[in-house]
């Protein structure tokens, strides 16, 4: 099975925010023919390991978090209508016409729906959507609505994974799905060359809801060498070009506190040698993705971040170019395949 629809069937998976469980083993099924040790620590990340040729007990860890955002039922109307609450950073201005999977006591499909412009006052057609506006139906009679769905269930989106021109690919929870199989990529590419540092590749759990699952399996691995590997912005209108970058033109290395700054050259440094398409993404603050769990774990990891530029971030139709998946992966591998003790114990004199 190619790459790509591997990618397809993480997409189109289910793992909202503390129910990642099903989906860390489709994972661990992705990993399990180049690694040499699979297992799930306690929060439930997905945590392997490919060992190396070296002796002096090197580790190496790159994280991608598998969960995605979705919805909590929050309410259950007379008439069968359910209200929700966001898992994660939702935008209520694209839930409207959304298909979604409502996990009741059976899974049963819904639509998000508002009341329409036509019987609206002329205020509030000029007003976005607010969250309490909105309501699931799944076309359910209220009396069986009542008895298979409870306060507290889990609602995920719903959206077919589509391939468009240009090697682009579109989809919902690429972000960070594509991560994980930036993580993939780097294992097969690893196949080909020899390593010194173990090599730990983590499916984390709970980025969206406060970047948790990096936090303890970072504190379980204690690597000397950390790199969180999620999306950045991709430019399309209404984006800076200074906030973002080109889809297509390689994976975008971190720059900014949160990244030691020998591991950002050393990137740099591997990237044109071997003439890999790369963008820097400066940023002021570690916000947002798992670098900054990884690097403020314990006494401090050396920290670096590859991400892949999306466009449409948290919308149903995440949009990247996979070409900048193999690339970030080749980059990854060969940047694993370079680091020795000498170069660890270098990190501690900036």
């Amino acid at each position: 099975m190619e790459n790509k629809q591997k990618l397809s069937e993480l997409s189109e998976a289910i793992g909202v925010s503390g129910y990642e469980a099903k989906l860390a083993k489709q994972v661990g099924d992705l990993f399990i023919d180049y690694v040499d040790e699979i297992k799930y620590d306690a929060l439930g990340n997905l945590i392997s390991c490919k060992e190396g040729a070296g002796t002096n007990n090197l580790k190496i860890m790159l994280a991608a978090h598998i969960d995605e955002i979705g919805l909590m039922i929050t309410d259950i109307e007379d008439e069968g209508f359910l209200r929700f609450t966001p898992v994660g950073g939702v935008d209520q201005r694209t839930l409207v016409g959304q298909e979604v999977l409502v996990h009741g006591e059976e899974k049963y499909h819904g639509i998000i729906g508002a009341k329409p412009p036509h019987v609206q006052e002329a205020d509030e057609r000029k007003k976005a959507y607010k969250m309490k506006d909105l309501y699931i139906d799944l076309g359910l009679a209220a009396d069986k609505v009542k008895k298979e769905i409870n306060v507290g269930d889990i609602v995920s989106f719903v959206r077919e994974f589509k391939k468009l021109e240009n090697d682009r690919v579109s989809g919902k929870s690429i972000d960070d799905r594509a991560g994980v199989l930036v993580l993939l990529h780097t294992l097969q590419e690893l196949k080909k060359l020899r390593h010194q540092a173990d090599f730990y590749a983590v499916a984390t759990v709970q980025e969206e809801v406060g970047v948790r699952g990096a936090t303890t399996s970072t504190y379980g691995v204690v690597p000397d060498i950390g790199v969180a590997v999620d999306v950045s912005h991709g430019i399309m209108p209404g984006v800076s070009d200074e906030n973002a970058s080109e889809l297509g033109e390689g994976p975008a290395v971190g720059f900014g506190p949160h990244v030691h700054p020998q591991l950002f050259n050393k990137f740099e440094e591997i990237a044109k040698d071997l003439e890999i398409p790369y963008q820097v993404d400066p940023s002021n603050t570690p916000a947002g993705t798992d670098a900054y769990a990884i690097q403020v774990t314990r006494s401090g990891i050396p920290t670096a971040l590859i991400t892949i530029p999306l466009r449409y971030m948290h919308t149903s139709v995440e949009t990247i170019s996979f070409k900048d998946v193999k690339r970030a992966g080749r980059l990854l591998a060969h940047f694993i395949a370079e680091i020795d003790a000498d170069f660890v114990e270098g990190l501690k004199c900036f």
